[in-house]
């Protein structure tokens, strides 16, 4: 079992000790369920209260909280990540073995090198190359052309269609399909025509996809993931699509076709960006927001209707109904007051 002093831990981060620097960490908590040997965090004023009563050997916390912690404590610019951090040296994860598990389907022409993990019942293809380290948990499939990146991992059930490139440690979470086709169709007399999806799919290093997420391959250029991007679960990344570096995405949030998305942008749940449309850099889409235009300067954006009261949105829908009236009667009482 992992197990740290404040000592320890303030010198591998950085960070200042409050209290006994002797005091010893074997695991991590929430402020209420972290017990003694636990390390827990408060990144927002408002469970101070729960702090206080918290049960932990010690708190992560910022300077200005320190006054009122009455446990030992570890001082910090940016508490919820420095917590981060430390909870990863508590992470339990088995090493996978390298090598080819025997019920593996490995085409002559792939190439897996030696210090990879192949798991149970996965299918490599033709011309697929698994680099340095990554490992591919329980049925994984990585087709055609595709490139898992050095110290990359594919968790289960992770689907690679064709022409897929990972950069290096991208971890893919299960039923997470990758390189599928975009869904690009013409009408010819009155039926659709499938429009062929030649183009592939690119993602940079160290990305994170989540469970359950599609990203479709371009239609004749590549769909792009830059480098540090973050998707959540259940996201949809159309074909074309650009995605800066550093932007994150939070679940069942979708961008439509040929969308570009720059970098450090923070897209919430179940937002949706319109096809074509370009976001600049540092953008904030709030959750359920609905992108219908391109964003030219950075900032946090909002759309949507807030929750209310049932009685209270059904009167203010039907009032919708009349805006245009009321804003026409609007126009031309102040025209009026003018005259």
């Amino acid at each position: 079992m992992s197990s740290f002093t404040l000592a320890e831990l303030a010198e591998r981060f950085d960070l200042h000790v409050q209290g006994d620097t002797a005091t010893r960490i074997e695991g991590v908590g929430t402020l209420a369920s972290a017990g003694p040997g636990q390390l827990t965090f408060l990144a927002n004023a408002r469970y101070t209260a729960q702090m206080q009563e918290t049960h932990a050997s010690a708190v992560v916390l910022a300077a200005d909280a320190a006054e009122s912690c009455p446990t030992p404590a570890l001082i910090a610019r940016d508490p919820y990540l420095a917590f981060a951090k430390i909870a990863a040296l508590f992470e339990k994860r088995a090493a996978a073995e390298p090598g080819i598990h025997p019920t593996a389907v490995v085409a002559d022409s792939a190439i897996v090198a030696e210090t990879a993990s192949i798991g149970p019942y996965c299918v490599i293809e033709d011309n697929a190359r698994v680099e340095d380290g990554a490992v591919l948990g329980p049925y994984c499939m990585v087709g055609p052309d595709c490139v898992v990146g050095a110290q990359s991992r594919l968790i289960a059930r992770v689907t690679l269609v064709i022409r897929v490139r990972l950069g290096r440690r991208v971890q893919v979470h299960p039923g997470a399909v990758i390189g599928a086709d975009g869904f690009g169709i013409a009408v010819d007399a009155g039926h659709w025509t499938k429009v062929p999806q030649l183009g592939g799919v690119r993602i940079g290093d160290d990305c994170e996809i989540g469970a359950n997420t599609t990203i479709d391959r371009g239609a004749l250029e590549d769909t792009v993931l830059a480098e540090d991007v973050r998707l959540d679960n259940q996201i949809q990344v159309a074909h074309n699509v650009s995605i800066g570096a550093h932007t994150a995405m939070a679940g069942c949030s979708a961008v439509a076709g040929s969308a570009k998305i720059g970098s450090w942008c923070l897209i919430g749940g179940n937002a949706g960006i319109l096809g074509h449309l370009e976001v600049t850099d540092r953008v904030t889409i709030t959750a359920k927001s609905l992108v219908t235009h391109s964003i030219r300067e950075p900032g946090e954006y909002s759309s949507g209707v807030p929750l209310q009261d049932n009685r209270l949105w059904r009167r203010n829908a039907a009032r919708f109904k009349k805006l245009d009236e009321y804003a026409r009667r609007l126009t031309a009482l102040e025209r009026k007051d003018h005259e």
